[in-house]
């Protein structure tokens, strides 16, 4: 049986299965996809938009992609790559928050990676809703998960399981191409050149790049001292780079990190 005939009966199989309901909460601010529903997310407080510091071109970027979205324009799907920590999760989750509260009917649903293959059924139920959507695939690999890149790679562009026309993936990847880091991780495929188009593939799928990079000491102390004077607190410099020692590496992460260690030392609660 060919493709094309098993893409046929599959469209064939969507007209016929019965829709998939809508959220219990239709106006909530975010959800989560369970892999058959959509479940309100009560407790979805991201950062404020100004914290995010040492980021302004990423931020400027996917604020400006994500108010088209949200307005009914073009939009384009995204990928967030980068170095952990430095931002990337945050910033997707603070730009739809931002959003929301200028009055923007803009929905945000996380997909948790291990529900990818049931991306296709998020997307039918999407399809029926009709409110701006940001589908949200935090830190994502294809080690040894070829079908569901191609499955994700099918529903960026074309395909029976092509997403909504309201509807864009913001991804984020340690890696820029989402491509295994080194010949080894290839070497069970027949030909290891068919992984990295493969994977190139995908990549060049998402009409926005963003990349994020380590930061070096002055932007991560102002990340700290951006935390410290929202939660109304002093910091000691040196200590901030002592944290950052320990851990091994000088990130978003890392500083808001020691935020919170400063908020408890001095018995304050963050929200």
């Amino acid at each position: 049986m060919t493709d094309a005939m098993l893409e046929r009966i599959a469209t064939a199989l969507e007209r016929i299965a019965p829709p998939l309901p809508a959220p219990a909460l239709p106006g909530a601010r975010a959800y989560g996809w369970t892999g058959t529903g959509l479940v309100a997310m009560s407790d979805f407080r991201p950062l404020p938009l100004h914290l995010l510091s040492g980021i302004d071109m990423q931020r400027d970027t996917l604020v400006t992609n994500t108010r088209r979205l949200a307005q009914g324009h073009a939009a384009h799907d995204a990928l967030l790559w980068g170095a952990r920590g430095t931002g990337k999760s945050a910033l997707v989750k603070a730009v739809a928050g931002a959003l929301q509260d200028e009055g923007q009917n803009l929905a945000l649903v996380e997909l948790p990676s291990p529900a990818l293959g049931t991306l296709p059924a998020l997307f039918q139920m999407l399809a029926d809703w009709n409110r701006p959507t940001v589908v949200f695939l935090d830190d994502l690999a294809f080690d040894q998960n070829g079908e569901a890149a191609r499955t994700l790679r099918s529903s960026l562009e074309g395909g029976a399981h092509a997403r909504p026309p309201h509807v864009r993936l913001y991804v984020t990847s340690n890696r820029r191409h989402l491509l295994p880091r080194n010949l080894e991780e290839q070497a069970s495929a027949i030909n290891p050149r068919d992984v990295v188009d493969d994977n190139l593939a995908l990549a060049d799928r998402f009409g926005l790049s963003i990349g994020f990079h380590v930061v070096d000491q002055d932007h991560y102390l102002a990340m700290i001292d951006g935390y410290a004077k929202h939660l109304g607190l002093s910091f000691d410099p040196q200590d901030a780079l002592t944290w950052a020692t320990q851990r091994g590496i000088r990130s978003g992460r890392v500083a808001w990190h020691y935020a919170v260690e400063l908020a408890g030392r001095a018995g304050k609660a963050i929200f």
